[in-house]
This record gives C-alpha cells, structure tokens and sequence, in this order.
C-alpha cells in the first residue's frame, strides 16, 4: 500500500509525522512525506529514515515575517507548490495535517489521483462542536456576544470568505466542479483527531471523530555532548523554549530573571525567535530531543503547541503555557484544569508574570507526574492500522 502524507505546519507539526510514517512502515506501507522544504523538516525525517519530497517555499520565513499574513496569497501559493509535486506521486491513501486551504488542495489532488482521502488535525478546534469555540482567523474577530453555535457559523463563513475562490481556482484548472464549503470538504465526515484523550477528551458531535491518540514515537536521538555536561553539572534546570513562535515582543532577559528568581538553572531554546542569553546558569541550545531533554527538568515554559504540549505532559514534567495564539490558548488552559502546570495570562511574559506562574507549576509538580502515567502512547500505531489495515 502506498500512502502520501502531506502537510503545512510549524515545526511542532513535523514530528507527529515522523511517527505515522514509522508505524505504517512497520505494517508494509510505502511512505512518504510531502512538506516545506524548510531544513529542520527534512533533517529530521531524513534522521528518522523516512523519505520526504519538498513542496513549495520554506515555512520559517513565513511564520516570523512581522505583519498581519495576506491568506489567500498564500493559501493560492501552497496549493499551486502541493500540486507540483503531490500530482506527480502514486498514492492509494493521501493523508493531510495542517492549515485549512492545504488541506483543500490536497483532496483536490486525491480525487485525481483516486487516492483515499483522510484529513487528521492534532488539535480540536478545527473540528466544530457545542463544546468549545473555534480559532479565530487574522483579520476576522469573531462577533460580539455570539454563542457557540453562531462562532462556528462565522468559521464556516471565514474560512470560505478566504480561501474557496482560491480553492474552486485550483479545481477549474483541473477541470472539476466548484465546492461550496471548504471546512466540510477538508474535515470530511469522520476525521482523524491525533491529541491525547487525557489531556483533550473529544466529546460526542455530529461528526464521527476517531481519537487515535496523539502520534508519539520514542525518540532515541542522543542529547548534544555539551547539554548533557550542563545538565551532569547540577540541579534539574527549566527549560524555555517557544518553538516557532517569532516572540517579536518577548524579551529573553525578562524570562532568565524570571527563572533566576526562583533560584534554578535554565536551558534556554533558541527556536525560531532565535533567542539567546548568557551566564554560567543559562545553557543556550538548537533543537535537541524533547523527550530526553524535558525528562531532566524541573519544569517546562513554551508556546502550547500541541506537539510541546503533549510532550512535556508525558515527560512528567510540570509546564507553564505562555500561549501566542491559534490553539495554545487551549492547551494553557487544558493544562491548567489538569493541575499539571500553570497557564500565563497573556503572550508577553515577564519577570514578574512568567516568575510567577512557574511559581505556581513548579508547586505542581507531584501532579504532572502522576498525569504523566495516563498519557496514550499508541496513538500513531492505532491510526496505521487503520490507514494500512
């Protein structure tokens, strides 16, 4: 069986992916993986042993360029760079993450192909449902005192707004009809949701959701030589790292006092945002082993990427969530009603703020141990089985 996997995200978006492409080759399948070629993508496939194709322009550039974002200029860019190279594979399952009009274009592309079509989403609020809101889009606030129900409508009525000329563009080139939804035509009747079900429980809707699980993969790449010698050289540190996140406003020296108040030692990521201090007590690091790395610490600041999130929450591992936007609002506050870690109120931290709030996850540190216990760790294996029967 030939299966293609596709999609448009940040960094936190790759790894999930790396894990469905190792449990589906275990069941025989052909993979691969179509992404940006954004270097850290494909080095970190490439490491794992799974071919990767690249698409289109690098998302880096893109997600730290300062500005509101012009949606469906890029959205008409992905597409057009997806159908260059999805077009040209054989594929019997096509299995599409990420941003909404990649998503689009890569259906698109299965019909063609006569591929199977399955949308997964490593987070539930792309997924309409009475019990939680959905994500607002740039440059479309949702309206004011609207219920649950009406925010859905105004996503349904965003997402077309932006992207379904864009779409319906793609489809006219190929010679196929117009669609008239573009969120019901990504999400199809039954997605696949990939998020934990302790730390996101899906509850019943119209859709026929399957929660696989989060796709996690024992990550057995060795910590750097140097990070291991900071780590020997004395008490477990916290770790601050924002992933993708740009953190144009944040500044680095801000969150080590925060952690210097607290009197411990810190491993500071640089990430996209390209952060960096000094000092014996901050260790300054590249991407590194989550797993490894948040094993060793005494507690975890980031964004609230799914992917983080989850993560650290399996590690044991307290965490403090200063979410930027998108879904991390969520995860701060799943975090949070689980006892496992500290919520920041707001995207800009400071000494004050963010000393605070790991005040209050490092006091909670006996709880994301024993949370840790229940995370899912066959979510990838689950949904091969059900891509490569």
């Amino acid at each position: 069986m030939r299966v293609v996997v596709t999609g448009f995200d940040s960094r936190g978006g790759v790894e999930p992916l790396v894990a469905l492409a190792v449990r589906l080759r275990e069941r025989g399948a052909e993979v691969t993986v179509c992404l940006p070629p954004d270097e850290e993508f494909e080095r970190r496939l490439t490491g794992a042993g799974v071919r990767m194709v690249p698409f289109g322009a690098p998302v880096r550039p893109l997600a730290t360029k300062p500005g509101p974002p012009d949606l469906p200029r890029r959205a008409a860019e992905v597409i057009a760079g997806q159908r260059e190279v999805l077009g040209k594979l054989e594929a019997d399952v096509l299995v599409a993450t990420g941003v909404m009009p990649a998503c689009a274009g890569a259906r698109t592309i299965a019909e063609e192909l006569g591929a199977r079509y399955v949308y997964a989403t490593f987070q539930q609020l792309t997924l309409p449902s009475p019990d939680h809101p959905p994500i607002a889009y740039p440059g479309r606030p949702f309206p004011e005192n609207a219920d649950v129900e009406q925010l859905w409508d105004w996503d349904r009525d965003s997402i077309n707004l932006l992207f379904r000329d864009v779409v319906n563009a793609d489809r006219r080139g190929q010679g196929l009809p117009p669609i008239d939804d573009v969120r019901d035509y990504v999400i199809t009747p039954q997605p696949l949701l990939a998020a934990d079900p302790v730390l996101s429980p899906w509850r019943e809707a119209e859709l026929r959701v399957v929660q696989t699980g989060a796709w996690l993969l024992p990550d057995e790449r060795p910590l750097p030589a140097d990070l291991l010698a900071f780590l020997d050289a004395g008490e477990p540190p916290v770790y601050v790292g924002f992933g993708s996140m740009p953190m144009h406003d944040t500044d680095p020296e801000q969150v080590v006092e925060a952690v210097r108040r607290h009197g411990r030692r810190m491993v500071l990521s640089r990430g996209w945002a390209d952060l960096t201090s000094v000092g014996d007590d901050c260790f300054v690091t590249g991407e590194a082993n989550h797993q490894a790395l948040f094993r060793r610490c005494a507690a975890v600041v980031h964004h609230g990427g799914a992917g983080t999130t989850v993560t650290a929450a399996w590690s044991g591992a307290p965490q403090v969530v200063v979410p930027q936007g998108a879904d991390q609002p969520y995860w701060a506050q799943r975090v949070a009603e689980l006892g496992i870690g500290a919520a920041h109120a707001g995207p800009v931290p400071t000494a004050e703020s963010l000393s605070a709030a790991l005040g209050i996850a490092l006091d909670r540190a006996d709880q994301a141990k024993s949370v840790a216990a229940t995370i899912s760790t066959d979510g990838a294996a689950r949904a091969a089985k059900m891509l490569a029967p």
